[in-house]
C-alpha cells in the first residue's frame, strides 16, 4: 500500500508538465537538479538554528538590549489564592460576571477584588519585554542575513531583471550553489519556528503564523521538487525584505525608542505594501500565472503551485488589513499599543476593555511600532 501512494504521490503528471517524466530531471550533461533527499537535512538544521537561536539570545540579545534600555515593567503580584488558582488553571482566565460572584461568595472576597486577582494573574503569565525582544532581535538577524544572502544570489541572474527568462528552458534548469544553500537555509529557518511556535509569544494572529509557515514550506518544497527554483528564491527575497525593517522596529519599540520606531514602521509599512501587494501579485505571481503557458500547457503543479501563493498573497492582504488600521489610528490618534500582542491590563480598570478579537487592549499608548508582532 506504501509503495503504490508513493507511486500515486510521485505521478509525474502530478509535478512536471506533459512528455516529461522525472527521468528528464536525471543528473547528466553538466547539469545538477534538485532532489527531494536534499531535504531531509533540513530538520535536523532546524533543530541547529534553535541551538543558535538560544545562544544568541543570551550571548547578543541580551547585552543587546540592556545597551538600548530594554526594561521589564514591574508586576503586581497576587496573593495565593487556591480556589482562584485552581479556576484559573483548569476553567478559564476570563470568568464571566455570574462566575465572578460565585468566585466571590466562596472566597469571602468582593466581586472587584476577585477581577484584580484575575487581571494581575493574567499579567503574571504574560511574556516580558525581554523575551519579545530577543525573539524579534532572532528573527531580525535571520531576516537581514537573508535578504543580503538572496540579494548576493539573484543580483547577476537575468531572470532577477526579466521574469520571462524565469521559463526558458524548463525544467532542464540546472540547479546552483548559491539556490542550494539559500533553499535549504530558509527551510530551515522557517522548520525552526514551527518547532518553536508554541514556545514562543503566543499573538492573536496564531492560527494564521501556522498557516502561514507551512504554506512557506508546503510551497517551497514543491518548487524545490518540481524544479521552480527560481521563482522559489523571487518569493523568499520578497518576503524577506519586509520583515528585516518590521523587527528591527520591534525592537526599538521593546527599547521605547519610539521616534525611531515610528520611523522604521513607517518605511515597513511603505515596503510591505510595495513588496507584498504589488511585486507579490503583479510581478511573482504574474510570472507564475502567464508566463508558463508559452512554454507547455498547465498542468496539476501548476494550478497547485499558484494556488499556494495566492493563499500566501490572502494572508498578506490581511496583515496588510492590521498594518492600516495602525496607520490610521497613528495619523488620526486614539492608538492602542499592538493590533496582535497580548499587552498588559491596565491595574485602574475596573473592568476589561476587549479589542476587535477579544483580547485587552491599553488605550494610553502612542508608538506606532505597536504594531510589534506582525510577521
Amino acid at each position: 500500500m506504501i509503495e503504490t501512494i508513493s507511486e500515486w504521490f510521485w505521478w509525474d503528471r502530478l509535478w512536471l508538465p506533459y512528455n516529461l517524466t522525472w527521468s528528464d530531471l536525471e543528473d547528466k550533461e553538466g547539469r545538477v537538479y534538485a532532489r527531494v533527499s536534499h531535504l531531509y537535512i533540513t530538520v535536523p538544521l532546524a533543530v541547529a538554528f534553535l541551538v543558535v537561536r538560544y545562544l544568541f539570545e543570551r550571548v547578543i540579545a541580551t547585552p543587546w538590549a540592556a545597551w538600548l534600555g530594554v526594561k521589564e515593567p514591574a508586576r503586581l503580584k497576587v496573593a495565593h489564592n487556591p480556589v482562584l488558582e485552581v479556576y484559573f488553571n483548569s476553567h478559564s482566565k476570563n470568568p464571566r460576571q455570574a462566575d465572578i460572584e460565585g468566585l466571590s461568595k466562596k472566597c469571602s472576597l468582593t466581586a472587584r477584588q476577585v477581577e484584580r486577582w484575575f487581571r494581575r494573574r493574567r499579567n503574571l503569565d504574560r511574556p516580558g519585554v525581554l523575551k519579545k525582544f530577543r525573539e524579534a532581535s532572532w528573527r531580525f538577524a535571520f531576516y537581514l542575513c537573508a535578504s543580503i544572502g538572496g540579494l548576493v544570489a539573484l543580483y547577476d541572474k537575468e531572470w532577477f531583471y526579466d521574469t520571462r527568462q524565469m521559463w526558458v528552458g524548463y525544467p532542464k534548469q540546472s540547479m546552483l550553489e548559491s539556490q542550494y544553500w539559500y533553499y535549504i537555509l530558509e527551510m530551515s529557518f522557517y522548520w525552526s519556528l514551527l518547532f518553536s511556535i508554541t514556545c514562543d509569544v503566543k499573538r492573536k494572529d496564531f492560527k494564521e503564523q501556522i498557516i502561514h509557515h507551512l504554506a512557506t514550506l508546503i510551497l517551497l518544497s514543491f518548487s524545490w521538487c518540481a524544479n521552480y527554483i527560481r521563482v522559489g528564491t523571487l518569493v523568499m527575497i520578497v518576503h524577506d525584505t519586509s520583515d528585516v525593517l518590521l523587527e528591527s522596529a520591534k525592537c526599538f519599540n521593546y527599547a521605547k525608542w519610539e521616534k525611531t520606531c515610528n520611523s522604521l514602521f513607517v518605511v515597513f509599512a511603505i515596503v510591505f505594501m510595495i513588496t507584498r501587494l504589488i511585486i507579490f501579485p503583479f510581478w511573482v505571481i504574474h510570472c507564475t500565472w502567464v508566463y508558463p503557458l508559452d512554454h507547455y500547457p498547465p498542468f496539476f503543479g501548476y494550478y497547485f503551485f499558484n494556488a499556494m501563493l495566492v493563499v500566501l498573497l490572502l494572508l498578506h492582504i490581511f496583515w496588510a488589513y492590521l498594518i492600516l488600521r495602525m496607520v490610521k489610528k497613528f495619523l488620526f490618534g486614539n492608538l492602542t499599543k499592538d493590533e496582535r500582542s497580548d499587552n498588559e491590563e491596565d491595574e485602574g480598570e475596573s473592568s476589561l476593555t476587549e479589542d476587535y478579537d477579544g483580547q485587552p487592549k491599553v488605550t494610553n499608548g502612542s508608538s506606532v511600532g505597536g504594531f510589534a508582532n506582525h510577521h
